[in-house]
């Protein structure tokens, strides 16, 4: 009996070391089987301290230059608390610290500030321009110019500024009513992005208007336009999001992002309805991908930036509401991991608003409300998937 139960319980052993055995190598195997993808550290010495004891107030807009010059751009003193943040801006002052920067602000590859410029919120140029009441968005276009939109209730309009802040061009007038279908203005543009094949600029417009506008870049203007699904855009109030509707026929505000691919298709954030939808420069409907469909309020999908191989392999999306950087393979819009996580230390986020890359594939973000910083994210390489989840992504040594 004795020998009869040895036998029996070698036999149990054997049989789980060889379950064991076969466990490890179905899980060598799956993971052999996992995707490659970007590998980011934060890099939480980067910007260097600002001088003057200058602060950033929602920060709301990130673009990358032809240099790896990084722009930001933010809200100032009306998103600071004047009491416990902005002591030397009010009249008289009550301490020390501290003021706003200027709402522009250019930082170098080090991340140095080597300049800073911008207007007051609807303040009047005798250039005969409007800055926008809300600041929002800032690009970098293929001559390395500068555009800014505003999502204030009079920001109808878009301004173009040289690299050094020199204005150019303001096209549409402020203070139009809503009117998604005009070739004449925008309604509270998001941001702006460029297409240099075409010389176009793509218009994520925005918070007042519910479409994607076009713009020539030479004769700065409005050529098309469309709501989602490619649909003649509408004014109509859809009320809040709803994970257990249908997919809503088209956008809701804002409309976050218009992002054109070297291949030639069109990234468009429609953020409340927690959507990416692909689209043809033309406008053609494409596909889309749904993002985190639980996700209410804000919405999961802020902004995108596409990395910086020639075939523009992975998008990197700003989730703004769930506090992450989701990445994701472009081709198959499948969500491959995201890194990120709520929380004010460096490589967690607080809003995570805007998102831009430079040359070398690192990543820069920007976050609103309370945030109010830009972060920098260094490109480590690619590598298996770690986690569905990296969180924060800080410094191996």
């Amino acid at each position: 009996m004795k020998r009869q139960r040895k036998v029996i319980l070698g036999g149990i052993l054997l049989a789980g070391i060889a379950a064991l055995g076969f466990g490890q190598a179905a899980l060598e195997a799956s993971a052999g089987a996992r995707a490659d993808a970007p590998i980011f550290e934060v890099d939480p010495l980067w910007p260097k301290p600002l001088p003057n004891n200058w602060i950033l107030g929602s920060t709301i807009g990130v673009g990358v230059d032809s240099q790896d010059h990084v722009f930001i751009v933010h809200r100032g003193l009306a998103t600071l608390n004047e009491r416990t943040e902005a002591g030397a801006a009010v009249d008289p002052p009550t301490g020390e610290c501290c003021a706003p920067a200027p709402p522009i602000l250019e930082f170098d590859p080090e991340g140095n500030l080597v300049n800073s410029w911008g207007g007051e919120p609807g303040q009047e140029f005798e250039e005969g321009y409007t800055w926008p009441a809300s600041n929002h968005g800032i690009s970098i276009d293929q001559m390395d110019n500068v555009w800014i939109g505003g999502n204030g209730p009079d920001d109808s309009h878009i301004l173009k500024f040289s690299h050094d802040g020199e204005f150019l061009a303001q096209i549409g007038e402020p203070g139009q009513e809503r009117n998604s279908t005009s070739t004449t203005h925008f309604g509270s543009v998001a941001k702006i992005s460029f297409d240099g094949e075409t010389n176009e600029a793509f218009v994520s417009d925005g918070y007042g208007h519910k479409r994607v506008a076009v713009v020539d870049m030479e004769t700065n203007e409005i050529t098309r336009f469309w709501g989602a699904y490619g649909n003649e855009p509408s004014d109509e109030d859809l009320g809040p999001y709803d994970p257990d509707a249908e997919l809503a026929q088209q956008f809701r505000n804002p409309v976050h992002c218009a992002e054109p691919s070297n291949d030639g298709m069109v990234y468009v954030c429609d953020r409340p309805n927690n959507r990416i939808q692909v689209f043809e420069r033309d406008g053609t409907f494409v596909t889309e991908k749904i993002i985190a469909p639980l996700t209410r309020g804000d919405g999961a999908v802020w902004d995108i930036a596409f990395s910086k191989d020639p075939e523009q392999a992975w998008i990197y999306l700003a989730d703004g509401k769930n506090m992450k950087i989701y990445i994701i393979e472009r081709e198959s819009l499948e969500v491959l991991t995201s890194f990120g996580m709520g929380g004010r230390q460096p490589g967690m986020f607080f809003a995570v608003h805007s998102i831009a890359t430079d040359s070398q594939g690192n990543i820069y973000t920007t976050e609103t409300y309370e945030g109010k910083r830009v972060q920098k994210f260094v490109f480590q390489g690619v590598g298996p998937v770690s986690s569905e989840n990296q969180q924060a992504v800080w410094p191996s040594q």
